[in-house]
């Protein structure tokens, strides 16, 4: 194990982290933070396991972390948005951080899984889950989970897998160290933050899309199948397609499947 509280303490002592609580076994690190919020956590507090044992990610899938296999953590955040649509892109602002960290420091190229996996090669390497701590109809806080594959052995095997899944491992055939990739993550979150809401991450997110130009099927629980082809963005992050025949349409942020044809 790479990882104790002592070293993240220490690896991350140039960054604004409001805490940090580390767990070398939990159920969830979002549960943990997401109590910790409603204790009153200040802003940017960080969760990180070494091992989960009921992770979650979106449409309550299960995200199991096996100890030494993958980075898992929650980051705390104030968010300074109102309205519940806005808090969506804190899950586009973990993906665009995870991507624009494995980028500029390790030299892949990774893609965004509308709204919020990152992808390598067609395969998920990560998974962001956005909570949020409501007071009335204000987001006191947002608890941003980031499960990421690291090892080989954080893949879960293919038969239990509804997407295909890889590791960084496998992406770069190298064995990294966790934390300097949590400091990587963290450092380009950080700095995509005070963007959320511009053309510019907007700009940045479109340019990370996976399948742009292809067609994809698209479907929420309930609700019939929907195609077309992947156009972009729109200013506010939802997903514009361009089906075989009619108009153009908008896929808003939701508990919303997406698939390649």
């Amino acid at each position: 194990m790479d990882i104790t509280e002592q070293a993240l303490r220490k690896a991350l002592s140039d960054l604004p982290v409001g805490g940090i609580r580390f767990l070398e076994q939990t159920g969830s690190t979002n549960d943990v933070a997401l109590a910790w919020a409603s204790e009153g956590a200040p802003d940017l507090a960080l969760v990180v396991a070494d091992e989960q044992t009921a992770g979650r990610g979106r449409l309550g899938r299960k995200w199991v972390t096996p100890p030494g296999a993958a980075l898992a953590f929650s980051l705390i955040l104030h968010p300074v948005m109102e309205k519940a649509e806005s808090i969506a892109l804190y899950a586009a602002l973990g993906a665009l951080g995870v991507a624009s960290a494995l980028e500029d420091n390790y030299n892949l190229k990774p893609e965004i899984k509308w709204p919020n996996d990152v992808l390598l090669k067609r395969r998920k390497v990560c998974g962001i889950l956005a909570e949020a701590v409501w007071l009335k109809n204000w987001a006191e806080s947002v608890v941003l989970g980031i499960g990421l594959n690291v090892r080989a052995a954080a893949v879960p095997a293919a038969e239990s897998l509804n997407f295909p899944a890889t590791s960084l491992e496998a992406a770069t055939g190298q064995c990294l160290e966790r934390i300097k990739l949590l400091h990587a993550i963290l450092t380009s979150l950080i700095a995509w933050r005070p963007r959320m809401e511009s053309s510019e991450f907007i700009r940045a997110w479109e340019d990370c899309l996976a399948f742009r130009g292809e067609q994809v099927q698209i479907w929420a629980e309930g609700q019939p199948i929907r195609a077309g082809q992947v156009e972009g963005l729109d200013r506010d992050g939802g997903l514009r397609l361009r089906p075989l025949e009619g108009e153009v349409f908008s896929v808003r942020f939701g508990e919303v499947h997406l698939r390649p044809v």
